[in-house]
């Protein structure tokens, strides 16, 4: 039995939902708002959240939104009824954002029918929750510093970190970065286009990152006739994450990934992503959880799956708190440890 036929046959009633509206200001200098799904039925609740990034389009859904989810379904009758649905009142903003609003209300779906069978997710799978390792991802500022960093280590001395280079890193700050033993990701951001983090591939901080971090796995480069040839014996160490939407991204990469970097919001349904976790254990590719500034029940639910699927790697799936700007001293130290009385997808 696949992943998703362990929970397409689910029984599902939706009576009727709710949208929370979530809005943070966060370390990278923007305000995140995200809006969680919230759908009732049989004296249950399941919650999914929509990750969009355009403040504009969870705005036009607070005030326009009127869609006819109620009904009973099975998880996956659910999912093929909403390819009819249209979750945007006008187009958003990017693209992409389709798919997290998709998943947003896939999730909250998945999380409702599992609470209505009394059961979760791990139960469900066949899978046991264990321990979470996680990284902290964050940006160093503009310029660039090791202030944040020193910031987290006061707070947290052995967190281990997910960073994104930027052609302004200095010498004598990668240096620095390395000193710490505790960068495990870097993420090149090469495969964004028309976004505010967008990277441009750049020879030079490539060659300096593919050196100052010899052992970090590198996140996304932009393959160039100038960039390609940096990673020649070194394409164990490529992870991809921003193309990764299904199977079929997968099999079009530049070569065989060793490792993947799984958005579940990225992936839309459910069945993308279970079928794409059900690819990967059959190919041998690790897999480590990223997280997209969620602030509200989607943070539970990537770390739930990295719980399930990949807890001993590192997982981008920090809590909340360590986007804050201003750091509590009380925040959670990696491994997170596993729900001990877990419902739904939780």
């Amino acid at each position: 039995m696949t992943l998703y036929e362990a929970v397409a046959d689910l029984p599902l009633v939706v009576d009727d939902y709710r949208l929370r509206r979530h809005e943070r200001d966060t370390s990278s200098g923007f305000t995140r708002v995200t809006t969680v799904f919230e759908f009732h039925g049989d004296g249950h609740v399941g919650r999914g959240e929509d990750v969009t990034y355009d403040a504009e389009d969870h705005d036009t859904l607070q005030a326009t939104h009127d869609f006819d989810f109620a009904g009973e379904y099975t998880v996956d009758e659910f999912s093929t009824m909403l390819d009819d649905v249209e979750l945007f009142p006008e187009p958003p903003g990017q693209q992409a954002a389709r798919h997290y609003r998709r998943w947003g209300v896939e999730s909250a779906a998945l999380d409702l029918a599992l609470r209505q069978a009394g059961t979760d997710l791990g139960d469900a799978l066949g899978r046991s929750y264990d321990p979470v390792r996680f990284v902290v991802s964050t940006r160093l500022g503009e310029p660039p510093t090791f202030d944040r960093i020193e910031a987290i280590q006061t707070v947290t001395p052995d967190a281990e970190f997910k960073l994104d280079p930027v052609s302004a890193w200095s010498d004598d700050l990668i240096d620095r970065l390395a000193d710490t033993d505790a960068v495990r990701l870097l993420d090149l951001k090469g495969q964004y286009e028309g976004t505010e983090v967008d990277q441009p591939a750049d020879p030079d901080l490539y060659r300096r990152v593919l050196e100052g971090f010899p052992d970090a796995v590198v996140e996304d480069p932009a393959f160039t006739d100038e960039t390609r040839p940096l990673f020649d014996g070194q394409e164990d160490r490529v992870s991809w994450d921003y193309p990764i939407t299904g199977i079929e991204s997968v099999e079009v990469l530049p070569f065989e990934p060793d490792w993947l970097n799984i958005k579940p919001s990225r992936f839309g349904t459910v069945a993308s992503l279970f079928d794409t976790l059900d690819y990967c254990e059959e190919h041998d590719i690790s897999l480590y959880g990223g997280g997209q500034f969620e602030l509200g029940v989607g943070r539970a639910h990537i770390q739930a799956l990295a719980s399930l699927f990949y807890p001993e790697t590192p997982n981008d799936v920090a809590p909340g708190g360590y986007n804050d700007p201003d750091l509590d001293d009380d925040l959670p130290a990696s491994p997170l440890a596993p729900p001990t009385d877990p419902v739904g997808i939780l």
